[in-house]
């Protein structure tokens, strides 16, 4: 019985220990922040149980990829990344809305959300080409004009419906070519290049995005058309952009540094980042206990994109200071097992997927506590999201995976050392 208990934990114990703890948080943080899904379906459990059947699917497949030797990932890359191409290429022409955003595809009777197996898939394609082009002397000259290209088939249809995915994944892209010591000067053209590209973006959706925004972020694509009076025949260009009105409303917000006194905040229209401050700031540092929360009922999404605030309302500074810190020992702890591997390959894969998480749930904390703009960037491996949970836990078990020929590996290294 301990043999295939042991058998099926396997891999670095360590991983599997923050993700224990990770899954524990996010079934009770879940299950206290869902108040307004068990409103809406008449049914207490329902939210909770369906969290935990997405997190059972995810497990399973997470053993799955685990038991899977690393060499098979870079043969599935060519058909990833043609899968995730043509996926996200649907979604932007008969994606399914929600919240404003097409994001969605219909798959079998479920949601799928392309962009998150294009984080995968792009930190996949990014390390196979950096393990390709390394020499004895670092990357090949055309290294990151390679790694850009490959790299684009996937940002770009992701920025017009989800831009901060599409700047996450850029940001990763660039971390991994820094791991693989692409040379610093040729990072510095293109960070320019992006700082570059990043400030004409800004300025374009200042002068398309309306002023207008409707309260809590809930407009939907027909809703901006019917105020347009297209309804019937939208324009290209308004189905491309738009989500630049909503982009406009979150950068102004952010950037507006005018003190508002308690009595005249718009709490409808900013109910997002209001109610997010007020669950924070009523946590008393050691927090209200788990499912005592009160701002749950009125923070939307309080169960995904703000579940940071809710974590601290309820289990305080503290509890947060903990969730923060599980995410660091993954990094580190991945670091080393990337350390361990003898070849590149494993290595940068392991650490773009770790970053990926990490940089990820350091955009929704940073929400939560409203240092940066809203992003509606979950946090992983916590947040309610079926495809968000999925993937997070594939890509724990291609760390795991990863450790498991690492940690044999550099076994047999201290064995001969000690010869």
């Amino acid at each position: 019985m301990e043999n295939k208990i042991s058998g099926i934990f396997k891999g670095d114990k360590v991983i599997w220990m923050v993700f224990f703890f990770l899954f524990i948080v996010s079934m009770v943080e879940v299950f206290s922040s869902s108040s307004t899904l068990s409103y809406k379906s008449e049914d207490y459990w329902a939210p909770a149980i369906k969290h935990f059947q997405t997190w059972c699917l995810g497990i399973i497949l997470m053993i799955l990829v685990l038991n899977i030797d690393c060499k098979y990932f870079r043969i599935a890359t060519p058909f990833l990344l043609f899968i995730s191409f043509i996926t996200l290429l649907y979604v932007l022409v008969a994606g399914v809305s929600e919240n404003g955003a097409s994001r969605w595809i219909n798959l079998l009777g479920f949601q799928f959300q392309p962009s998150e197996l294009a984080k995968s898939t792009l930190v996949l394609a990014t390390a196979q080409v950096l393990s390709a082009m390394q020499t004895e002397n670092g990357p090949e000259k055309n290294t990151m004009k390679f790694v850009l290209i490959t790299s684009s088939f996937l940002i770009v249809p992701v920025m017009f419906e989800n831009l901060s995915t599409a700047v996450l994944m850029g940001l990763i892209v660039v971390l991994m070519m820094f791991i693989a010591k692409v040379p610093y000067r040729q990072l510095g053209k293109i960070l320019g290049v992006v700082a570059v590209v990043g400030v004409v973006a800004v300025s374009g959706v200042m002068l398309i995005g309306s002023t207008e925004e409707k309260a809590n972020d809930k407009q939907n694509l027909s809703e901006q058309f019917e105020r347009k009076g297209e309804a019937d025949d939208p324009s290209l260009f308004d189905k491309i952009f738009h989500r630049a009105s909503t982009w406009k409303g979150r950068i102004m917000k952010f950037l507006t540094s005018e003190e508002v006194k308690p009595e005249d905040y718009d709490l409808d229209t900013y109910s997002q980042v209001g109610h997010a401050n007020i669950a924070i700031a009523s946590s008393n540092i050691v927090g209200k206990g788990p499912g005592n929360s009160v701002e749950r009922d009125f923070l939307p999404q309080a169960f995904s994109d703000f579940i940071y605030a809710i974590i601290i309302e309820e289990i305080g500074i503290w509890g947060g200071a903990l969730v923060a810190l599980l995410y660091i020992i993954l990094l580190f702890r991945t670091g080393r097992i990337a350390s361990r591997c003898e070849n590149n390959f494993p290595a940068f894969l392991v650490m773009g997927l770790a970053l990926m998480m990490v940089t990820q749930a350091l955009f929704n904390m940073l929400v939560a506590v409203g240092l940066v703009p809203v992003t509606g960037q979950p946090l992983p491996l916590i947040s309610k999201g079926g495809s968000s949970i999925v993937f997070s836990c594939i890509n724990i078990g291609v760390i795991l995976s990863v450790s498991r020929s690492a940690r044999r590996k550099g076994e047999t290294q201290e064995v001969r050392g000690e010869k």
